[in-house]
């Protein structure tokens, strides 16, 4: 796909797509609408399942959909469309085998990188938001189990500045409301009952998000929508992850009380799932993963006991191979969704992976957040230009002719640093090679110091000029 500029723009627009398809694991099937639940499938009528399947599709999973405008009415090209997806091979319980599969379904509303997408536009579309359904199939039987998270929804920004965590800000003169209750609306409708939980500090610059969202949610006056606020990195502080059973133990009732979808043998639909748990903590990926996984175990255990695969009694957790693809799959699942959002794999992992934070866990977790920063603060630009042009957010103007697709930066913000890094430099020198006297050398030193304090300290407090920000597109979600 080209277009009519020079041959170096050609590059940058080919470069843009690329950066997106390496990014995003795509995937399409031919045979299966990948972008709706079992659920949703069994309460459509006839006239729909005639439909192709790029027809039928759900518009917020088919992340190609901009691409596919020119062709959908080529059936036999249409019906094909990407989606992300974790498909496990047969699992093996008590001599049983079944298939047991993770599909998550990310939306491509509102869709970009950590710090340049926060919460909902005036649409009410959360970022980073992803439908999570995990299926079982055995002897024609099929269960199935959905969640979803997204970002607190309603109007806040995180705009990366140099600092390792820049503060999170909520829009002022803004009405908050009106998007929240579109996306709560929509959620209702499409999933029933809701359950929030939202594992954010409820101290620090994460405490006015916390206070905001259950301020709203208790303004909605809505019966259908819970709040529980669990602060994760309090409560499991000191490694003490076994705290996280307090949360899981008291959504329990909540839980069985939505249920799941459940198909029998006989192709009879003998339940159907009442609500979701919608999970959030600031970037819906590290702590979101790990209650998701949690909630969804238990939710498999009562599934694989109705369906005759385990005995009354047993425990999924007993079941140790079983434990070890469950464990692995969630923990792939949580790298999956994190690359797309933030760059890196994700944090906790470890106790995902194997049900306890370990000493190289915490060391992975630290090698992660060093390569987020650095990909968040001068890569991440670059990044959410190719997601909104391949989306079709920004398209590309046959008459812009040589006009490049990302403009360069400003010189001196380019050599700020290089002189930051020669004074330091200098500073290191001096220190190692003694002058004449003790006064020349520390004349030396708290010079050539001092120009590299003053140079790091105008480049910090002038830290979003230096950061790679989007340059395509410029409107409410950039703000």
């Amino acid at each position: 796909v080209l277009h009519n500029g020079t041959m170096q723009d050609n590059r940058t627009f080919l470069s843009m797509i690329n950066s997106v398809l390496t990014t995003d694991g795509f995937y399409f099937c031919t045979s299966y609408d990948l972008t709706h639940t079992l659920q949703r499938l069994a309460n459509v009528s006839p006239e729909f399942q005639e439909m192709s399947l790029l027809e039928r599709a759900d518009p917020r999973f088919v992340w190609n959909g901009s691409l596919l405008r020119e062709i959908q009415s080529q059936p036999e090209v249409s019906d094909r469309m990407s989606k992300h997806l974790i498909v496990m091979k047969p699992c093996r319980i008590n001599g049983k085998i079944f298939e047991w599969i993770l599909i998550s379904r990310r939306s491509c509303f509102r869709a970009g990188v950590r710090y340049y997408v926060r919460g909902i536009d005036s649409e009410g579309h959360a970022a980073n938001f992803v439908e999570t359904e995990q299926i079982v199939l055995y002897n024609g039987g099929r269960a199935s189990f959905v969640q979803t998270r997204g970002s607190m929804p309603f109007f806040w920004s995180q705009r990366p500045n140099l600092k390792y965590k820049p503060k999170p800000l909520i829009s002022k003169n803004t009405n908050h409301m009106d998007g929240f209750q579109r996306h709560f609306d929509s959620q209702v409708l499409i999933y029933g009952k809701q359950t929030i939980l939202n594992l954010v500090n409820q101290k620090g610059s994460e405490k006015p998000l916390e206070q905001a969202f259950a301020k709203m949610v208790n303004g909605m006056e809505n019966g259908l929508i819970k709040y529980v606020a669990f602060d994760f990195h309090k409560e499991c502080s000191r490694m003490r992850w076994d705290r996280l059973n307090i949360l899981v133990d008291s959504v329990a009732e909540t839980q069985d009380e939505y249920s799941y979808f459940l198909v029998d043998t006989e192709g009879k639909v003998v339940s159907q799932q009442k609500g979701t748990f919608r999970s959030n903590c600031m970037d819906c990926l590290d702590r979101t993963n790990v209650i998701q996984s949690m909630l969804a175990r238990r939710s498999i255990q009562s599934q694989l006991q109705r369906m005759g695969v385990l005995h009354v009694g047993q425990r999924i957790e007993e079941q140790a191979d079983f434990e070890r693809i469950y464990k692995n799959a969630w923990a792939d699942n949580a790298n999956a969704c994190a690359k797309q959002y933030a760059g890196t794999g994700a944090l906790k992992t470890d106790f995902t992976r194997t049900g306890k934070r370990t000493q190289m866990g915490l060391l992975m977790d630290g090698w992660n957040s060093a390569v987020r920063y650095y990909k968040n603060n001068f890569s991440d630009g670059f990044r959410q230009d190719s997601i909104d042009l391949f989306l079709g957010n920004y398209t590309v103007d046959e008459t812009e002719g040589a006009t490049p697709l990302r403009t360069q930066k400003d010189w001196k913000f380019l050599t700020l640093p290089v002189i930051m890094v020669v004074a330091f430099s200098m500073c290191i020198i001096c220190l190692l090679t003694a002058g004449d006297t003790w006064t020349e050398s520390l004349a030396y030193v708290l010079f050539w110091g001092a120009a590299a304090a003053i140079t790091a300290a105008v480049i910090v407090f002038n830290g979003r000029d230096f950061v790679d920000a989007p340059k395509l597109v410029q409107k409410e979600k950039m703000d």
